[in-house]
């Protein structure tokens, strides 16, 4: 829970570098925090207007962990929109697993090593 809240704290933070697994953690948070409330809002007949909310509150925090963690990865965040040409999806999420760049790189120290 701790990676997901440090994530919150950066709202707007897009210069520096992110760790796979606070990048993955985000997502994995994201992932059941949306299942949720979609459940729930499916329980009660809601139109998902808190589904959506909740959404857009994370949205900026999500696109600033993902260029963090592309920066990690030596790449600039301007790759992420890589993700809205056909099959760029893919590339994007190769991008999201592969190791930190080891050192320190244009971005920032390596946060592994902090």
């Amino acid at each position: 829970m701790n990676w997901y809240i440090d994530v919150l704290k950066k709202y707007a933070v897009f210069g520096g570098r992110a760790r796979r697994k606070e990048y993955w953690m985000f997502f994995l948070f994201n992932l059941i925090i949306a299942f949720v409330i979609g459940f729930i809002e499916g329980l009660v007949g809601s139109p998902g207007v808190i589904g959506m909310l909740y959404m857009l509150a994370v949205l900026i925090p999500g696109l600033a962990v993902t260029v963090r963690r592309l920066h990690d990865t030596s790449r600039s965040g301007w790759w992420f929109f890589i993700a809205f040409i056909p099959f760029g999806g893919l590339v994007l999420l190769v991008f999201m697993v592969l190791d930190s760049t080891p050192g320190d790189n244009t971005y920032g120290p390596n946060p592994k090593s902090a």
